[in-house]
């Protein structure tokens, strides 16, 4: 088994490892670095989905990096321009010699005598077995399940004759030109799909259980063609970034301060994109409030368009069983359809299902407690990406590559080797995603939990944590440096 050591082993070639990736580039040049990912492209996410329509929800000025201006004219991007993106990105910063492609890593081992991890890697292409150590382990896995997303039982399935899909694996010979599709499903899966289909099919149905908070924004900012015009390309995308920061962040605040004031406000949008008439409450007015759940975004209104046009509808009710021909539904209505989509939802899978060891004992991660939404208690020189729930995924990711490298340049100037990051002295635990979206509540018992206060607590506020993650002090009460001995024991020394 082949074997080799890097200072920084870096799991995911997706938008956040190829982020930390270049981070590292940039701030730690003289850290060896390796990236494993288990497929054979870069991109992730934005490689893995092909299915019609599939685009970012959230702006390109926040989900690009905060070292690489994004300066296409589209904010909300398709996902070919994302991913296309990210690979540009990879070759400006000379990355893609560093990444190990087909290289799924399954388990890691810490070693306090050598301040080492052990990664075990299964090559996808060979079947063969990578051994590799590092000095420190940074996952960009994401939290959901790439080779499978969810779905739910379906009554009577069986008896359908028509093509059933799930957006994750969309097939390449799949041609809905002139057919009658049913999308089932309400969450930005299915508000993608839906205009993107009725562009060539005879018709399209959303069929929802309950409504989902959608909102129409631009797909192009007009700030940005202007500052454009005046300002340097990265004064430009660091004014305009900031603004859609604080956007988001006065959007998220008020839905909880006064969740009565913005359902009414969305729903006064809504309507105001939908035909004279149209039960607004029975098919766009959820039950929860703003933010209980992401909203949804739809550019320039687009799902609000093909069902003003016809081309589009949404049923709200529930299935009773399948049909030959279709989805027979609880209100005895049937839907015809030559091909039902399952947007469905995901499956999450922490860590990418990578098991973890420290000293002989298993991590248990729902024991765990995160530190500054980053690092595991009780888990030395590894931190994870997890990027926001209300605002855009890259904005987080950058954040805690610049910490990653910080903690790194720390160690090295202090003579130390090792960062563990120690639980809250009190017992209370909360979800370390506070969402109330399926995928979320089926699965985040698996997830690491979170404490009541910083620096365990992750509070969804960008301008917050650049304060705390760029300019906060790195030793607090929350966290443990040591300096290996030559012996190869460790030696404590607590920084408070």
């Amino acid at each position: 088994m082949p074997s080799d050591h890097v200072d920084v082993l870096i799991i995911g070639a997706g938008l956040s490892g190829i982020g930390a990736a270049c981070h590292l580039r940039r701030d730690c040049p003289d850290k060896t670095y390796a990236v494993l990912e288990a497929r054979d492209a870069i991109g992730g996410t934005w490689d893995l989905f092909r299915y019609p329509g599939i685009r970012s929800d959230s702006d390109m000025f926040t989900l690009g990096y905060s070292f690489r201006p994004w300066t296409d004219a589209t904010a909300i991007a398709d996902g070919a321009a994302i991913r296309e993106y990210v690979r540009d990105t990879a070759r400006e910063y000379d990355v893609q010699r560093h990444i190990r492609f087909s290289h799924r890593v399954t388990r890691a081992e810490w070693d306090s005598g050598t301040a080492r991890w052990t990664v075990h890697a299964e090559r996808t292409d060979t079947a063969e077995t990578v051994v590799l150590t590092c000095s420190f382990l940074f996952a960009c896995t994401g939290y959901y399940r790439y080779d499978e997303g969810y779905t739910p039982t379906l009554p009577g399935v069986d008896a359908y004759a028509g093509r059933l899909v799930h957006p994750q694996h969309w097939p390449d010979d799949l041609d809905h030109t002139g057919q009658r599709v049913v999308v089932i499903g309400s969450g930005a899966t299915a508000v993608t799909l839906v205009p993107a289909l009725a562009q060539r099919a005879a018709h399209v149905t959303m069929l929802q259980r309950s409504p989902t908070y959608v909102i129409a924004l631009p797909s192009r900012d007009r700030l940005a063609g202007a500052l454009r015009r005046r300002l340097p390309a990265n004064a430009a995308y660091s004014v305009v970034r900031w603004k859609n920061v604080l956007l988001s962040t006065v959007n998220f605040q008020l839905s909880r301060r006064a969740p009565a004031l913005v359902k009414r406000l969305l729903r006064r949008g809504a309507k105001r994109q939908l035909p004279v008439g149209y039960d607004v409450d029975r098919h766009f007015s959820p039950r929860y409030d703003p933010w209980d759940q992401r909203l949804c975004v739809v550019p320039d209104g687009d799902l609000f368009t093909a069902v003003r046009q016809g081309r589009a509808s949404v049923v709200t009710d529930t299935i009773d069983a399948f049909t030959a021909h279709g989805v027979r539904l609880a209100s005895g209505d049937e839907l015809s359809a030559d091909i039902v989509v399952t947007a469905t939802g995901l499956n999450l899978l922490a860590l990418g299902g990578l098991t973890l060891r420290v000293d002989g004992v298993d991590v248990d991660l729902p024991e765990t407690v995160a530190y500054k939404g980053m690092m595991l208690s009780g888990v030395p020189n590894f931190a994870l990406t997890l990027g926001y729930t209300n605002a855009s995924w890259t904005l987080k990711a950058d954040l805690v590559a610049g910490y990653v490298c910080r903690l790194l340049r720390h160690l090295d100037r202090t003579g130390q080797q090792v960062v563990t990051p120690l639980p809250p002295p009190d017992a209370r635990r909360v979800p370390l995603i506070d969402l109330r979206s399926g995928y979320v509540l089926r699965s985040v018992d698996a997830l690491p939990r979170q404490g009541e206060r910083a620096p365990w607590r992750l509070y969804q506020n960008y301008a917050r944590d650049v304060l705390l993650m760029r300019h906060g002090r790195l030793t607090d009460e929350g966290v443990r440096f040591t300096r290996r001995t030559r012996q190869g024991r460790s030696t404590d020394r607590a920084e408070v």
